[in-house]
């Protein structure tokens, strides 16, 4: 019996369970590089080399190991640039007994897969993905006759569950949450680690020219691509950041420095995501980090919730509730992203920064997303689904069952709470807090209103003002909302106009 086994572009793990089982004798592996997948949204010109160039790899160690690989090139002749038809032709050319396939990471290939088995005629076998601490149906059953969900109880939940930074039933160190010890600002003479990068290799190289052939109109450049793009190369980034930059990790992950877009951040999603790490080992190894001296449990415990408690959250979120989560709009945004999203042509030191590194890096680490780009999103009132949509597109490691709540449920609280407790709404004054790059502005944080005064100040009391009906209820929002109610409405009316002349002006 002959199996044609599907490997989708971010399912590079030779132990995924599409791959269980497999007799090399009389199945294949079918991997496909189609035009759909690069262009349903315009993706980085990173983002496209990095996959490509690890599907490329990921087939090659295959190869290596005695699996037969049908591997479809974009640049093919006769690709048809499709998933679905890919796959049918591909039963055509082998003539399997059945398909087996993983759990795809996005609801729209899901609902493709789901359609094979009528095209081709052949069964089609939809596995679970085993990547993940939590399955769907973990996460489903986590969510069930609760009113209210918040990463913190899920997180403690799977901590029990898999025995991580446990002393027996307790947590380490007697405490769940280390989050009070981690949000310094960085000192000024502080000199950030220099971050393990990779220098492209002849596949890599191959990749970058077809890239810059077929996508010369995508956001981004080329000339900093140094991302991880096998196994191997997972492995030694995963090393050298818990060696080198994890001891620091907790301390600093809040922090934001102009010219350093990396600081003590990990750079590990992009190959978690595509499947080039299993988070699994990656907590393990932070952990042992600690027992052993290396690293304090602040800044592991720090590290392990983002992974073992965030990212397998917000897969939970992304699947429980799609496909209407993606057309939330709680707080009725309506105004149109700034073109300054894709050029970074902006006087706000704090937005030119982060998106420039986007641009040069399609990366900028979770405080920048959350705070920077994603609060101006919230305060401007941008819709959620067109900030959505650019993050999706400009980031290395954004793949949509991620990215999605993260953008929608954290940045822009387009879920009205579903994800979070509060909207993560802000001033300048948090930016100035925790960067240097309020100094470098043309705006003047210190000023509240007027000409020369930071946007992010007027923006965040014009929001709340807007909000009032959606927030002022909101327990988190008690203090701001307790200063507003002494502002007579005149002050209230010209911080309104204030705001509406700066966002008018971007249009």
């Amino acid at each position: 019996m002959s199996i044609l086994r599907v490997i989708l572009g971010d399912q590079l793990s030779f132990d995924i369970s599409a791959l269980a089982g497999l007799d090399p004798r009389c199945d294949i592996v079918l991997m496909m590089e189609v035009m759909e997948e690069t262009t349903y949204v315009r993706h980085h010109k990173q983002k496209i080399v990095l996959v490509l160039s690890a599907m490329r790899h990921f087939a090659a160690e295959l190869r290596q190991r005695g699996v037969p690989v049908d591997y479809v090139l974009l640049d093919a002749s006769d690709n048809t640039g499709n998933l679905t038809t890919e796959v049918q032709r591909a039963v055509v050319r082998h003539a399997p007994d059945g398909l087996v396939v993983s759990e795809p990471g996005e609801w729209r290939v899901q609902a493709m897969v789901e359609g094979w088995a009528a095209l081709t005629g052949k069964p089609v076998e939809i596995r679970t993905d085993n990547r993940f601490f939590a399955s769907r149906a973990r996460f489903a059953t986590w969510t069930h006759g609760r009113r209210t969900w918040r990463m913190e109880h899920f997180y403690r939940e799977m901590r029990r569950e898999h025995a991580i930074l446990m002393e027996g039933k307790q947590p380490a160190g007697g405490e769940w949450n280390f989050d009070s010890e981690n949000r310094k600002r960085l000192p000024a003479s502080s000199v950030p680690p220099v971050r393990l990068r990779f220098v492209p290799d002849e596949t890599t190289r191959e990749v970058m020219a077809l890239v810059e052939q077929r996508f010369s109109g995508h956001f981004g450049g080329l000339e900093e691509f140094g991302w991880p793009v096998s196994r191997a190369d997972a492995l030694h980034a995963l090393d050298d950041f818990i060696a080198h930059v994890l001891p620091n990790f907790g301390d600093y992950q809040d922090a934001m420095k102009a010219g350093a877009p990396f600081l003590y951040h990990s750079l590990l999603g992009a190959a978690l995501n595509l499947g080039l790490l299993c988070p699994d080992e990656v907590c393990r190894v932070a952990e042992a980090a600690w027992r052993s001296g290396a690293a304090p449990l602040n800044a592991v415990e720090g590290f392990v919730r983002q992974i073992l408690g965030w990212r397998e959250y917000v897969r939970g979120v992304y699947w429980a509730l799609m496909p209407d989560y993606e057309k939330r709009n709680a707080l009725q945004a309506t105004r149109k992203l700034p073109a300054f999203y894709w050029t970074g042509d902006t006087p706000m030191h704090c937005l030119r920064e982060a998106i420039g590194n986007t641009a040069r890096y399609a990366y900028s680490h979770h405080i920048q997303r959350l705070m920077v780009t994603g609060n101006f999103a919230l305060l401007a009132g941008i819709v959620p689904q067109e900030i959505e949509r650019w993050y999706l597109a400009v980031y290395a490691d954004a793949y949509e069952w991620v990215e999605m709540p993260n953008t929608l449920g954290m940045a822009v609280f387009a879920d009205g709470g579903q994800m979070a407790s509060k909207p993560y709404a802000a001033s300048g004054a948090y930016i100035d807090r925790m960067s240097d790059f309020c100094s470098g502005c043309a705006f003047d944080v210190k000023q509240k209103t007027g000409p020369n005064a930071c946007p992010f100040n007027y923006l965040y009391w014009a929001f709340l003002i807007r909000q009032k009906d959606r927030l002022a209820n909101n327990p988190r929002l008690a203090m701001p909302y307790r200063t507003l109610a002494g502002w007579p409405p005149q002050r209230q009316a010209a911080i309104l106009a204030e705001a509406d002349t700066f966002l008018d002006q971007l249009e």
